[in-house]
């Protein structure tokens, strides 16, 4: 019988050998560091396109002689995790595939990518079904909206046995829609709620059309937030009603647009929770290499590190290591910091996508809305 270290130092292997090999296992095998993958089938090259920063975004297969077996051995840092495609080459055609021998894949808009889990990673309990907790329930809205000149559509989770007798804190959620979805949102909060983690908590489910013009640095997006959904919430819903018991959320442009809000309407909230936020700036004018849809951003950037004030009292930030706007967060929190905000940093590795996101949400949302506060609420 052979192994995946057969696999890395020989190319001398028979194809009974190889398809046994590659019925008894589960690919990636994982070997400490070391996962090694397989690919059976015609092709004339075989490349792994991935989402490492740092890393070449392709890495190439190599085929095993006289057979339609294609193998890559890379290192996989423990508690790593990483979303990966196989490109197919035959002839003058090239498709993108997910690894059809790797049962592991995460959503995205796009559709889906294959998964490697690395040693020490297991996709935390808390993101399953469980048969004890009561399930909340989404609500569909849609307010009207004198700053976009248009109607929006938004909605709401509620936690299980919801009551208008008592008080609930809220949380503002960009791309919310999008975080239950593909991150698994409600069905995180129905968990964390049941296991008293965090109080029971309403959160308000906001999608923009236009994101990438309404979450880069514009202002509108907060008069919005500030202005009308939030006061529309509290007149409809049995909330707190106060900033200590608001906060908000978003991930890439959304926390750019989070961070974006508070700076320019201090103390309405008092909590941030800001995710692989694209916290691009410049440390010498404004020319940049990250395109004219990050100019905005880089503008409110540069000018909140210049005066950042302490627009909320709690501050979570939470980034992956591979993800190309690692130095960006990083060298934002020393600045968090030093506005006597309260600050977590969580990092991981992981890339930019929704699962990175969606392991993150246990420690940073019972970190900025304890369980032990729903004492006060009652």
């Amino acid at each position: 019988m052979i192994s995946a270290g057969d696999l890395r130092k020989s190319r001398d292997l028979n194809r009974a050998e190889l398809e046994s090999f590659a019925r008894e296992n589960e690919f990636p095998v994982i070997d400490g560091t070391e996962a090694t993958f397989l690919f059976r089938g015609a092709a004339d090259e075989v490349l792994m396109r991935h989402w490492i920063y740092g890393l070449s975004s392709t890495q190439a297969f190599e085929r095993i002689d006289g057979t339609e077996f294609w193998t890559l051995t890379m290192d996989i840092p423990a508690c790593s995790r990483v979303e990966y495609k196989l490109e197919i080459a035959e002839g003058d055609q090239r498709r993108l595939i997910r690894d059809p021998l790797n049962p592991h894949t995460a959503q995205d808009p796009y559709g889906a990518n294959s998964v490697v889990q690395g040693a020490g990673y297991e996709v935390p309990d808390w993101v399953h079904p469980d048969n004890e907790a009561r399930p909340g329930e989404i609500v569909d809205h849609i307010i009207g909206s004198e700053v976009f000149g248009e109607p929006r559509k938004f909605q709401v989770y509620l936690p299980a046995r919801y009551r208008e007798t008592r008080r609930y804190p809220l949380l503002v959620m960009h791309d919310g829609e999008d975080f239950v979805r593909f991150a698994g949102l409600k069905l995180v909060l129905d968990n964390l709620i049941h296991r008293q983690e965090i109080p029971p908590i309403v959160v308000a489910l906001t999608q923009s059309p236009k994101r990438l013009d309404e979450y880069a640095a514009n202002e509108k997006q907060g008069r919005f937030l500030v202005e009308e959904l939030v006061p529309a919430l509290e007149g409809k819903y049995a909330l707190v009603g106060t900033p200590e018991a608001r906060g908000l959320a978003g991930a890439s442009f959304g926390a750019v647009t989070s961070l974006h809000t508070a700076w320019n309407h201090p103390g309405f909230f008092s909590s941030l929770l800001l995710q692989s936020g694209s916290f691009a700036f410049t440390d010498i004018g404004n020319e940049h290499d990250r395109g004219p849809l990050f100019d905005p951003i880089v503008k409110f950037v540069n000018a909140f590190r210049e005066a950042p004030g302490k627009p909320v009292e709690k501050v979570c930030v939470t980034c992956g290591t591979y993800e190309s706007l690692i130095y960006y967060n990083r060298s934002m929190v020393p600045l968090l910091e030093r506005t006597g905000m309260d600050v977590r940093y969580i990092e991981a590795r992981d890339g930019h996508n929704w699962d990175n996101w969606r392991d993150r949400m246990r420690e940073a949302l019972s970190w900025l809305f304890p369980g032990p506060l729903w004492m006060i609420y009652e």
